[in-house]
């Protein structure tokens, strides 16, 4: 059985683990950004703020994880001659633009 929760001013229930039979990696997305915004704005009392930085740990962690499933699945077109073949994704050959 899945375990939810009222979310404090949303007015709606969340998953406590997203994407499990709820929103995809867009909403989930959404979400995020909406929370950032609250939270932003200022106006969010300190337990309310709390419960929205718990939430978003949860959909920061959801969404890596589907980003982290769909490189796994990228595969590189790769041109040879004038044959293009595929081969799975490196990240090594990437180069070092989202090392910090």
């Amino acid at each position: 059985m899945t375990k939810k929760r009222m979310d404090e001013g949303a007015g709606e229930t969340a998953d406590e683990t997203p994407g499990a039979q709820g929103p995809g990696f867009e909403k989930s997305l959404a979400r995020l950004e909406t929370i950032v915004a609250e939270m932003e704005g200022g106006t969010l009392p300190l337990e309310t703020m709390m419960a929205r930085f718990e939430e978003g740990q949860r959909l920061v962690r959801y969404c890596g994880a589907k980003l982290g499933e769909v490189e796994r699945k990228i595969e590189l077109l790769v041109k040879q001659g004038d044959a293009v073949t595929a081969r799975p994704f490196d990240p090594s050959e990437a180069g070092n633009e989202e090392k910090t």
